[in-house]
């Protein structure tokens, strides 16, 4: 679709983007709660998310490699596991997607209007009109191209590493120095109750969001240079950098937090900054935003991918797979910031974030099974780069008990919607590609779409729409 373009630089920086976000600042409450506050229990989830999200990216990372194109691992699970599960996990990761970037847009829209309403919540009419604006902003800077967002995702990922940076040299300097309390604090931490095993596959779910974006580079794996080489290890060196970042981030709000405190607490880092820098709480404000604003970036620019990849592969419309001038998959930008639009309601956060963390999860199976399937049935096919086997077993056990546990510990009616959303996902699938793809009607619709946004087929489909006779 487009030159490659990324580097082992970029593809770090693309990383850090899409990984440290939201998560750093929402998830440390859902962790500490359904890990009883236990403090070291909370420590080591975030530690084995790190080590989970690494090995898990080094296994899609393979599918890339093999497949080095946009949306490798939809374009893999085609190959290996049949188009039906590829149109699922599509289904199901545009879903959490459009419902992510809607939350991501409400939540910086409250941290940004915030400062205007002092000694109360914001209204919610102002709040959800700036979520759209930003919504709206980011998918125009995407349909602008490749090269402007890399200097976007560059400049905003600086500036959200040295907030995390000011964050944890802040803790680490007030633990050593500063009072017994927070010393005596970490000492009598082991005191605290243990979770049970389905209260820590919760508290997993919770601290994988901060890191849901570990495959990200997979799914530029067209524009990537050299990807044998670049996406494992980029993989490598962003993640390690992120998993020392979340670890010394919470430390420094349980330093200066109590886990309570953690857990009642609306903004824990705007709380956190109160405590120890009463002046300066714009600029964890301004950080925060920052940081959900480049994940939004970063959101956009994989769903438009995934889109591309789908209607290429001819389970979705022609249009969404049409380039303009600058090479970008405008209408598949414009198609996620509607449906982004639409889900522009107010959520609970925390059970957001766990739907959220489960669909990676689910996702992350399929395409352990599908590597599996692939390393069977054809062991002769080229791999530039192979993961260790071990790895993907350990990935697979991993989904497998975050997927079943809290259904077999506490079975809920959450359990059975969710099971209705992936049949609703088959229906459309059988419906779209079996009755709707060749339909004059269609045909008409993707002409006039044509032209109202001067795109034009990419130079890997053999056909053009604007040659067919109306």
């Amino acid at each position: 679709m487009q030159s490659r373009t990324i580097g082992f630089l970029h593809g770090n920086i693309f990383l850090l983007s899409a990984v440290i976000g939201a998560g750093i600042f929402v998830s440390p409450k859902g962790v500490l709660k359904y890990s009883s506050l236990n403090i070291p229990v909370s420590l080591s989830i975030w530690a084995l998310c790190g080590i989970l999200s690494m090995i898990n990216g080094l296994c899609v990372a393979e599918l890339g490699t093999t497949f080095p194109t946009s949306a490798a691992p939809y374009f893999f699970l085609k190959k290996s596991l049949g188009s039906c599960v590829a149109f699922l996990n599509l289904w199901m990761e545009v879903f959490g997607l459009f419902i992510g970037l809607a939350a991501q847009s409400l939540l910086v829209a409250s941290y940004l209007i915030q400062p205007f309403y002092d000694l109360c919540l914001p209204p919610e009419l102002p709040k959800k009109c700036l979520a759209l604006a930003i919504l709206w902003s980011l998918g125009l800077l995407n349909i602008r191209g490749l090269a402007i967002i890399s200097w976007f995702q560059t400049v905003s990922t600086l500036m959200k590493m040295a907030i995390l940076c000011l964050i944890s040299l802040t803790g680490i300097v007030l633990l050593v120095t500063g009072k017994k309390e927070n010393i005596f604090k970490f000492e009598n931490a082991l005191d605290a109750e243990f979770p049970d095993a389905s209260q820590i596959a919760e508290a997993i779910l919770q601290g994988f969001y901060s890191y849901g974006g570990s495959t990200f580079l997979v799914n530029l794996a067209g524009e990537v240079k050299n990807p044998g080489q670049t996406l494992p290890r980029a993989l490598i060196s962003a993640l390690s950098i992120v998993t020392v970042i979340y670890l010394l981030t919470n430390i420094s709000f349980l330093t200066v937090l109590t886990p309570k405190e953690i857990i009642f607490s609306d903004s824990i880092a705007v709380t956190w900054m109160d405590r120890v820098f009463p002046s300066m709480q714009w600029v964890i404000s301004l950080g925060i935003s920052t940081a959900i604003i480049d994940n939004i970036s970063c959101g956009i620019l994989k769903g438009s991918r995934m889109l591309y990849a789908a209607s290429q592969e001819g389970q979705l419309p022609l249009i969404h797979s049409m380039l303009n001038e600058r090479l970008s998959p405008a209408v598949a930008v414009i198609q996620l910031i509607i449906l982004s639009s639409i889900a522009v309601i107010p959520s609970n956060l925390t059970n957001l974030i766990k739907y959220l963390g489960l669909i990676c999860w689910v996702l992350s199976g399929l395409n352990m099974i599908g590597l599996l399937k692939m390393r069977y049935k054809d062991p002769d096919l080229r791999r530039p780069y192979k993961v260790w086997l071990p790895l993907i077993f350990a990935s697979l056990a991993s989904s497998l008990f975050l997927i079943f546990m809290p259904i077999i510990q506490s079975p809920k009616m959450e359990h059975v919607y969710q099971v209705i959303f992936v049949l609703c996902g088959l229906l459309y699938y059988w419906f779209h590609v079996h009755l709707n793809q060749h339909s004059v009607g269609s045909e008409t619709i993707t002409c006039y779409l044509q032209l109202l946004f001067n795109v034009s087929p990419s130079g890997d489909h053999e056909t053009c729409i604007s040659t067919n006779k109306n």
